[in-house]
């Protein structure tokens, strides 16, 4: 059967939080049996969106990762007598009336996906809207109002998705704790990895270096290139943080310049002199 999955694309995610808000008109005081009470006013973030800046200036980047709940298959929240149960589509549920008075369900989720309720005493969460799809809803209010189509509710069979993860290259974020979310992403690369870069400067014209190469190795092996722009900044992103990479910069008639980066996190070398050869 076609199963529930979401796929979220980082780089077109702008935190305009239409999807939070989105989230909060359909559940703040509805109710909708069996899959949900009402969201209260404050606290909850069904719809979470999280967020970075990368680099340093004036080579700066910001990234956000929008956080539903995962709906995994291996989700740790499930319990034995059906509190918290998946559905045939995927959807992992949160009984209203089993699951009342059980916080420890809240602090089941690595994800932190899972609220508390103090007025009602329950664990809550995004249902996926599951009330709305068996109205015959094609979309979840998420996906229904993004604006930049960051987010898409995908209808699938397992082997239909399977080719559609490997063709598109999507991810589930922090896939090692193997709970298999159904929550996929796209430009997860942009909340993970890390990237080096650099302002390129000519020294003899004080110019901007257009059209200089940055490398990137580690371990002696070439793990990425770029070229700079006419403003000579240059990036190279997915790198793996925590590891030392070596950086050279090369162009035409000067003397290349090498440095080591240290990728605690994204770094920008600042401005690097290019002498004349």
């Amino acid at each position: 059967m076609k199963k529930w999955h979401l796929i979220i694309d980082v780089a077109r995610c702008h935190d305009c939080n239409d999807c939070f808000l989105a989230d909060k008109d359909e559940f703040v005081d509805n109710e909708f049996p069996p899959y949900s009470a009402a969201q209260p006013w404050h606290g909850h973030r069904w719809m979470n969106i999280k967020r970075k800046e990368r680099g340093r200036y004036p080579i700066v980047q910001t990234a956000y990762l929008p956080m539903p709940c995962m709906h995994c298959d291996e989700a740790p929240c499930l319990t034995a007598d059906g509190a918290v149960y998946r559905r045939d589509d995927g959807l992992v549920i949160i009984d209203p009336l089993k699951a009342a008075g059980r916080k420890a369900i809240v602090t089941s989720c690595p994800y932190n996906a899972i609220y508390w309720n103090e007025e009602k005493q329950l664990a809550q969460k995004c249902t996926g809207c599951a009330h709305l799809l068996d109205d015959g809803w094609t979309e979840t209010r998420c996906s229904q109002v993004c604006p930049t189509d960051a987010v898409k509710l995908v209808m699938a069979e397992d082997a239909e998705m399977a080719a559609l993860v490997a063709a598109e290259e999507l991810e589930r974020y922090r896939d090692t704790l193997g709970t298999k979310p159904r929550v996929y992403y796209r430009n997860l690369y942009r909340w993970t990895k890390a990237f080096v870069a650099a302002s390129v400067v000519c020294a003899d014209s004080d110019e901007c270096a257009e059209g200089a190469t940055m490398t990137v190795e580690l371990a002696g092996q070439g793990v990425g290139t770029a070229t700079s722009d006419n403003f000579g900044e240059v990036l190279v992103d997915k790198l793996e943080p925590g590891k030392e990479y070596g950086v050279r910069i090369e162009a035409a008639g000067y003397t290349s310049a090498a440095m080591t980066a240290k990728l605690d996190a994204s770094l920008n070398l600042g401005t690097v002199m290019l002498d004349k050869a």
